[in-house]
């Protein structure tokens, strides 16, 4: 593993951490200014930052998640990863475990040259036509 994709990796395991532990200051920090979550299944979703922080430390509830093989690619001063996903979550009380697959964009600032995640696009064949709704009552925009 070069050391690119072990830094991505590192950072993508904080990422779950702090979403395990509802560490909004961590995934704040995290986070690009204009980070979106996109749910891809049959009828897509999106969260902007300020509704993924308030639902990740509230509603959308992450109890566990396991990586498969991971993919890192960089493009300049962007990076992506990729990998599937066995994820154990929970929206409200609606349980949302399984495997996923994850994209997510990583940016590396010009100033202060950290890396920031822009866009997390999380992809199931998802049979449940409750789901895009349960993630769209998260948008705080509405």
């Amino acid at each position: 593993m070069n050391e690119l994709a072990a830094k991505i990796e590192t950072l993508e395991h904080r990422w779950m951490r702090a979403w395990m532990q509802r560490d909004r200051n961590l995934m704040k920090q995290l986070a690009a200014r204009d980070f979106i979550f996109l749910l891809a299944s049959s009828s897509a979703a999106i969260l902007d930052r300020a509704s993924w922080l308030e639902a990740a430390t509230t509603r959308f509830r992450c109890n566990g998640y396991r990586f498969d093989e991971v993919y890192v690619r960089r493009h300049g001063s962007t990076a992506v990863f990729a990998t599937r996903m066995t994820l154990d979550a929970t929206i409200g009380m609606h349980e949302w475990s399984g495997e996923t697959w994850i994209t997510d964009l990583w940016q590396r600032s010009r100033f202060k040259r950290s890396w920031r995640i822009v866009e997390r696009t999380l992809s199931r064949p998802d049979t449940d036509a409750e789901m895009p709704d349960a993630i769209r009552s998260m948008q705080l925009w509405r």
